[in-house]
């Protein structure tokens, strides 16, 4: 009795540990609950937080701690918007991210405006601050589509880039309105605010990427990394608010700025998207709904006028702005129902906007009432609409999302038949098994969550108790680093007589597509190496086989120079290796720049214009005079060069002092060479050919160039 006597059991709740528990309960069975009604789970959240908040049973007050969490969580959103942006398309879409983001505001703006001034008798300020609530837009939607996957549709990434441009806008006409309600706005105002958004813009850009960086390289530990990541977030939001703008905007250009630093298939990657959709997009979402109030529907018609109207012209001018971006650029109605998913929910700029609008005086009645900027009715009005476009944009967006990754199953359906991929890595060292896992993850199918096979070798002769405990640990921080990327690593422990016998044989029984082997940071790769290597296993397993020695963590480098040999493009496994590395820029970021000659390049250049990435080319042949490529390596460079086997189409004299070339001018640096699948290696099967000297036609050309396509049409 003692104990329970300690709980507060009054309402509303005071007792933390009830009120945490509570919530808990909320995040674990809304959405379960309504997902059965086909409500999205995250309107669910905003449902729960009405029922439990001071304008419904009144369980919870919207405090301080509800505030402090809900903001972290509006933060978190943004942050996550800007991490998971494809940079390339990015500014391959940036013209349509600005132009969409005029849309939408200045749209909203001008259907704001004339409602205040016409159907609601408003004055001017107030028709516009009005109006700025309609233009800005929250991306309560983001998480339900990056869960569905479809956060790298280009109508998505339009969209959030279009969400900076009318959210800055929106905010900025807040200011201005506000500071001309009070007499601020003067030429000092305009210069202060101009060069303090400079200033802020330049410091998240170029500073966080210089810190980012160093900190990751310097500090591996994976909790460290994490809080690292959180202090970057609201640095960049306080940041924002010293400029005179919305902390969102600072978390979101963050985002931007460590988008390259942590690959989207990274353990890192992992841990932001878990805890955020587990605990601080709830804890907002939660919080939103407190603030619904359903009982002013029935105070009075003014309320319910204002709300009507504020509703009607909110989502009309969303729906307009997405209709011309739809048919500005050409997109299908479900692209459509993702920008409009996207752009029409009011929550946070909408809040923050009628709030400070509410709080400005600009007189007194006769009777000394406050006369305020923006009136009570209006305030009421904004719960409602948050309530409704909330709403609204969820069933849409969901609609779009659903739609699009159904046609997207079944445009793959058609490659069920192909050749699974399956990625083997063997493992030796303790201190290179992390990063070569993560260059596994990077360049596999994000779809494909099993292929990943972690083989370690026991010799028969040297076989004991400390080797096989040995082996075993390493496989285990294989798995581990597999898991937490979201993915599972199969252990495989094999005893055999050697390892090249042992790798052979697995890549047989496995099937294996490709594998990756290791080298020790600091001994670098020898002769006898590769020399044994090209003798033993790969003329003995004909997979797309990437050597990899990692210098620094896979996330920092930001670029990668592709050394490409002549008639790369006419063996059989050039779509395959050429696949791998342009997923290592889709997962990273990173910049791809490629070195080949000009029939190479036509050919890459052509994958680049259907799939777009960021990646350069220059043309090189000489590979007498490989070092001269040195001079254009930096630090945070990764060095990738396409091997062949001797007597090949694409071998040339010069590959045999690679290994010197690496050790003496790369030592300190990344690099990963790359042998590709080729036609008369043992294990060919129906692709070998009985000449491995054997150059094919041109024609035959045609057909890589399909396979390429399928290829990168499936991933």
């Amino acid at each position: 009795m003692t104990l329970l006597s300690t709980l507060e059991f009054s309402l509303p709740l005071t007792d933390p540990v009830l009120r945490f528990l509570l919530i808990l309960i909320i995040i674990l069975l809304a959405p379960i609950v309504l997902n059965r009604l086909k409500v999205p789970p995250l309107l669910g959240l905003i449902i729960a937080g009405a029922i439990i908040g001071p304008n419904g049973f009144y369980l919870m007050e919207r405090d301080s701690s509800i505030i402090l969490s809900g903001t972290a969580g509006l933060l978190y959103i943004m942050f996550l918007a800007g991490l998971e942006i494809d940079l390339g398309d990015f500014k391959k879409n940036s013209v349509k991210s600005i132009i969409f983001g005029l849309y939408t505001f200045i749209i909203p703006m001008g259907i704001g405006t004339a409602a205040g001034l016409y159907l609601l008798d408003y004055s001017i300020p107030t028709s516009i601050l009005l109006a700025s609530m309609f233009a800005s837009h929250t991306l309560i939607a983001y998480p339900l589509m990056s869960k569905l996957g479809v956060a790298k549709n280009p109508a998505v990434n339009i969209a959030v880039g279009g969400t900076m441009i009318t959210d800055t806008l929106a905010l900025l006409v807040l200011a201005v309105i506000v500071g001309m309600s009070v007499g601020e706005v003067n030429n000092e105002f305009w210069i202060r605010l101009s060069i303090s958004i400079i200033v802020f813009g330049l410091i998240v850009m170029l500073l966080f990427p210089i810190i980012g960086r160093w900190f990751i390289k310097r500090f591996d530990d994976n909790v460290t990394q994490y809080i690292f990541v959180l202090v970057m977030v609201y640095l960049g939001a306080v940041l924002a608010e010293l400029a005179g703008i919305e902390a969102i905007i600072g978390a979101f250009l963050a985002g931007l700025a460590l988008n390259r630093l942590i690959p989207h298939t990274s353990p890192l990657m992992n841990r932001i998207e878990f805890v955020g959709n587990a605990i601080f997009i709830p804890f907002f979402l939660i919080g939103v709904g407190m603030l619904i109030d359903f009982r002013v529907f029935f105070q009075d018609f003014e309320t319910i006028k204002v709300a009507a109207v504020m509703i009607a012209a909110a989502i009309s001018s969303k729906f307009i702005a997405a209709w011309l971006t739809q048919k500005s650029f050409r997109f299908s109605v479900d692209q459509r129902r993702l920008i409009f998913g996207l752009s029409s929910a009011q929550a946070a700029a909408t809040l923050a906007a009628v709030l400070v609008g509410y709080n400005v005086i600009i007189g007194e009645t006769d009777t000394g009432e406050p006369i305020r900027l923006l009136s009570e009715s209006i305030l009421n009005g904004t719960i409602l609409m948050i309530l409704v476009t909330c709403t609204v944009a969820s069933f849409v967006g969901q609609k779009g999302a659903r739609n699009i990754v159904l046609q997207e199953s079944t445009d793959a359906a058609v490659d069920d038949e192909d050749i699974k991929e399956r990625i083997l890595i063997p493992v030796s060292n303790m201190e290179t098994t992390e990063e070569m896992v993560n260059l596994g993850v990077t360049t596999k199918s994000k779809k494909n969550k099993t292929g990943l096979f972690a083989l370690s070798i026991i010799d028969d002769e040297n076989a004991n108790g400390i080797a096989e405990k040995k082996a075993k640990k390493i496989l285990n921080l294989a798995a581990v680093t597999a898991a937490a990327t979201d993915n599972v690593m199969t252990e495989l422990l094999r005893y055999d007589l050697n390892t090249v016998n042992g790798i052979s044989n697995v890549v047989k029984e496995h099937r294996i597509t490709d594998m990756i082997l290791g080298l020790h940071v600091h001994k670098g790769i020898s002769d006898s190496f590769l020399g044994n290597l090209t003798e033993g296993i790969l003329m003995r397993c004909n997979t797309t086989t990437l050597i990899y020695k990692p210098a620094q963590p896979f996330g920092t480098i930001k670029r990668h120079i592709i050394i490409v040999p002549e008639n790369a493009e006419k063996e059989i496994g050039f779509p395959y290796w050429l696949l791998k590395v342009w997923n290592i820029a889709r997962n990273s970021g990173a910049t791809l720049l490629f070195y080949a000659s000009k029939e190479t390049l036509s050919y890459i250049e052509d994958i680049q214009k259907k799939h777009p990435i960021e990646c350069n080319f220059e043309e090189f042949t000489d590979w007498d005079d490989f070092l001269i490529l040195s001079r254009d390596f930096n630090q945070n460079d990764n060095l990738i060069i396409v091997m062949s086997r001797k007597n090949w189409p694409s071998y040339h004299r010069n590959m045999t002092r690679i290994p010197s070339y690496l050790n003496k001018y790369f030592r300190d640096t990344s690099y990963i060479l790359i042998y590709p699948m080729q036609k008369g290696v043992a294990g060919t099967t129906d692709m070998d050919l009985t000449n491995p000297t054997f150059i094919e036609p041109l024609e035959r050309l045609d057909e890589i160039g399909k396979t390429i396509s399928s290829l990168f049409k499936r991933k």
